[in-house]
This record gives C-alpha cells, structure tokens and sequence, in this order.
C-alpha cells in the first residue's frame, strides 16, 4: 500500500512516501505555507499525483504523553485532510522524531542554511518509517 506521511508546520510541512510493499519511505518535498487552504491544495496535488491509499500525520504529543496546542492544530489538520480527501488518516506520535532528523542529517555532514530546507522532509520520512515498522511488527 502506498502510504504518505506529513509533519505538519505554521509554516513548513514535509512530505514522504513509501512504495507499495511498504519498505522504504523517502522524502517527497517541504512544503512553504503559512495558509492552511493553500497547504491543503498543494497536499492534493502530491496526492493526485502519487495516489496514496493511506496518509499519516504526525502528532507531536508532549514528553510525557499528554496533548497540548501543536497536538490539537495538528489533529484539526488531519481531521480537515480526511475530509478534503476522502482518504484515512492516521495520527502517529512523533516525539523527537525532529531531533532524530537533526541526528541524521548530522551523521550525514550535511549542515548549513540547507538543513532548515530538508529538516521537516527527514521528520516525514522518520515518522513514516517508525509507522511502517509498526504496521510490520503488526502485521508479522
């Protein structure tokens, strides 16, 4: 099943995708918006082109488990994209999926102004890669 991943931003939102056997998310794009309709537009255009079945949102709860503000824009966000899509979405807790991000692109050398362009990318493809381990380990 081909699934999309987005970690949502105020102002930058990054995109991956797996391929249909459901092993290797890669990045897709960093998505620049501030306006949450236009967001959206830009979102079903990634969709229409690469037809995912599945999408998921991460849900950057707090450290100790608990929802704050970013968690409830964050579930609005996935609650609007159902609906504009007509595809199911789940929610998957992202806790420090941005610093394992920053991690690896560290272990990467890769630093500079670039970093901030690709960081939210790297969190899609983490965040899709912990939920594709858990379908895995699900489904076993």
């Amino acid at each position: 099943m081909i699934i999309m991943s987005v970690d949502y931003g105020d102002t930058r939102t990054g995109v991956a995708i797996c391929d249909k056997r459901e092993i290797l998310a890669s990045p897709v794009t960093v998505i620049t918006e501030k306006y949450r309709p236009n967001l959206i537009k830009k979102l079903i255009e990634i969709i229409n082109e690469r037809k995912p079945e599945l999408i998921v949102v991460g849900l950057p709860k707090n450290m100790d488990g608990s929802c704050g503000e970013r968690c409830e824009k964050c579930t609005e966000f996935a609650n609007e994209l159902r609906e504009v899509t007509g595809i199911k979405v789940d929610m998957w807790d992202e806790r420090l999926t941005t610093v394992s991000a920053y991690r690896a692109l560290n272990e990467a050398d890769f630093h500079g102004r670039k970093t901030r362009q690709v960081i939210d990318a790297v969190a899609a493809v983490t965040i899709l890669q912990d939920y594709l381990a858990r379908r895995k380990s699900q489904n076993g």
